[in-house]
């Protein structure tokens, strides 16, 4: 698997829940839910960045 691809994975799946979330807020679903889904967009998008900064370091920077 390609660094590129590792990188767009996880980087997507930010884009995807951020989506879910702002969805919910929209047509004003559960404030719960959304909440949820913006707490994993944060999770995710710490997944992200420990990702491309391990690419980056296995790419020797």
């Amino acid at each position: 698997m390609s660094g590129n691809t590792l990188v767009l994975i996880p980087c997507l799946a930010v884009a995807v829940v951020l989506l879910f979330g702002l969805a919910n807020m929209l047509r004003g679903g559960s404030a719960n839910l959304s909440q949820r889904l913006m707490r994993l967009r944060v999770m995710l998008q710490f997944v992200a960045i420990l990702v491309i900064m391990g690419v980056l370091w296995w790419r020797g920077g």
